[in-house]
């Protein structure tokens, strides 16, 4: 095999000759102990000499870059397509994935070692070729790929995409970064750290201000600061797919046929390794849907919180903001084994489009969906009193930060700022007090966001709850515990907070580090 050849499958042969249970990976599946620089194996060949060709795992990766660089896109969304559109294998696939994910999520730090590595401002080199950087740093510092396949392929895409010129560059650059290993590169980058919040953003790839805030959210929850590192190292682990069988319409079987495994936390729920799971015929049809569990878990608590009461769940349920449409999908499969209908409304023309997709497997008497801004209550309730046609259930999944979501949407952390915080927070009390003045006397309003910040979960109820003599707080988790697998949530996994520090109703707040959902939060509220 020629040297081209061989940069072009070593890094697919590294994963059978180099076994992960060595001492290159800890527990938690990172990297730790590379080879030291003289062990490492470069190309002798010049860049010219090298290859011209895109490795198409590589190109999937690359093009996702670009997408979330140039066009604002996910790169959860726009990963996948890609993957179909270069008809990668499941182990190219996965490849592919690692390295797009991997590079996004490590963005900062991999940027902070290029600043060293090259001769000017990144801001100053070609869009393109940092993020050919980004992804050939990646490959080099964090994943199983001999340094000279991670040179030779990197080169080797610049030239085919964007052009010979800068293959050169590219080069010299990587070699300069492949001079150390990621502990090498974190001690030195850390060495000029103002404090321990830069050392872990550094070392873990987080903005300084969300190491901080979410620090902060563990105390406001009321679980140990020094959990910070776990729940930073769960943020940069790979997410695992978590899947939901929608009640009486989906099946897990096939999934667990293709290798899924059942979920742990709550009912009807899989975990799949991966994969292009629209292969599978059960979610081609709607039937079983990606969901997270923390998501499945809130959804199902609000139903399960009027359970074993006068309330017995019939009647009028609304999720106030349901795009895409995960949580109204199971909601509505849910309202229609009890005799209840969901409205389903969303503010966006075209996430109001995605809901209804995603409404389709389920029975149209179940649901109906509404475009509108969810603050217009006149026209939620037809302009007649809430008394009269009041909603018996209100969910308000608010529109947040996403904090809670870092590992599934890796990009999200370098984009957003605590300016984002300010603009989001009367937003939120807007809602949570438009879903109060919908809900019928006695109805029940779940306030639900992907984010654990004090400022979009405590601060946010407790504001809407100093303002109203017409609502009160009531317990969450004994609906959590009720909709979750048994023995799930007990002990350290208690995810609960006591209000205010009392004995009282208690609030409810997910993490990936304990409970390996995205950090979910949820209060339960009735209107009096």
């Amino acid at each position: 095999m020629s040297e081209r050849e061989d940069g072009r499958h070593g890094d697919r042969r590294a994963d059978r000759d180099r076994r992960p249970g060595g001492a290159r990976r800890n527990a938690r599946g990172h990297e730790r102990n590379r080879r030291a620089q003289s062990e490492r194996a470069f190309s002798s060949a010049a860049p010219a000499g090298r290859t011209r060709r895109a490795d198409p795992a590589r190109l999937a990766a690359f093009e996702t870059l670009r997408a979330v660089s140039e066009e604002g896109a996910y790169g959860n969304l726009v990963l996948p397509k890609l993957v179909r559109a270069h008809r990668l294998d499941r182990r190219d696939a996965g490849f592919a994935t690692e390295l797009a994910y991997g590079a996004l999520r490590w963005q900062g730090t991999w940027d902070a070692v290029l600043a060293r590595c090259v001769d000017r401002p990144l801001g100053e080199l070609d869009g393109a070729v940092l993020d050919a950087l980004r992804l050939g740093t990646h490959q080099l510092l964090a994943m199983r790929v001999p340094d000279h396949a991670a040179l030779d392929q990197t080169v080797g895409l610049v030239r085919a995409v964007v052009g010979a010129g800068p293959g050169g560059l590219v080069n010299a650059v990587l070699r300069k970064v492949a001079a150390r290993d990621l502990s090498g590169w974190v001690a030195e980058l850390t060495a000029d750290a103002p404090d321990a919040t830069a050392r872990l953003g550094l070392a873990h790839a987080h903005p300084a201000w969300v190491v901080r805030a979410l620090r902060q959210a563990l105390t406001a929850h009321g679980r140990d600061a020094a959990e910070i590192e776990s729940l930073l190292e769960a943020d940069n682990d790979a997410p695992v797919v978590n899947l939901v069988a929608l009640p009486g319409l989906g099946d897990l079987d096939e999934a667990i046929a293709a290798g899924a495994e059942r979920g742990r936390l709550v009912p009807d729920s899989a975990l799949s390794s991966g994969g292009d799971l629209h292969r599978l015929g059960s979610v081609r049809e709607g039937g079983v849907r990606v969901q997270d569990a923390g998501s499945q878990l809130v959804a199902r608590a609000l139903v399960a919180a009027g359970e074993g009461t006068d309330d017995d769940g019939a009647g009028r349920w609304l999720d106030l903001c349901a795009g895409p449409g995960g949580k109204a999908a199971l909601l509505a499969a849910l309202a229609d084994r009890q005799g209840a209908h969901l409205t389903a409304n969303e503010v966006a023309p075209h996430r109001a489009e995605l809901v209804r997709r995603a409404l389709r497997p389920v029975p149209e008497r179940a649901w109906t969906v509404r475009t509108g801004d969810g603050r217009g209550t006149d026209e939620l309730l037809g302009g007649r009193p809430a008394a009269e046609t009041g909603f018996d259930r209100v969910l308000v999944d608010a529109p947040c930060t996403g904090l809670g979501a870092l590992r599934r949407r890796p990009e999200s952390r370098w984009r957003r700022s605590p300016r984002d915080l300010a603009e989001l927070g009367p937003l939120q009390r807007e809602l949570l007090h438009a879903a109060l003045d919908v809900a019928r006397p006695g109805g029940l309003v779940a306030y639900a966001t992907c984010s654990p910040h004090a400022a979009e979960t405590l601060a946010v109820v407790q504001d809407v709850l100093a303002g109203r003599e017409d609502a009160e707080l009531v317990d969450a988790l004994a609906p959590v515990r009720a909709a979750a697998l048994p023995g799930s949530l007990d002990g350290d996994r208690d995810p609960s907070r006591p209000w205010e520090g009392t004995s009282g109703p208690a609030t409810v707040q997910l993490w990936p580090h304990v409970h390996g959902t995205d950090a979910m939060f949820l209060a339960l509220l009735r209107r009096r």
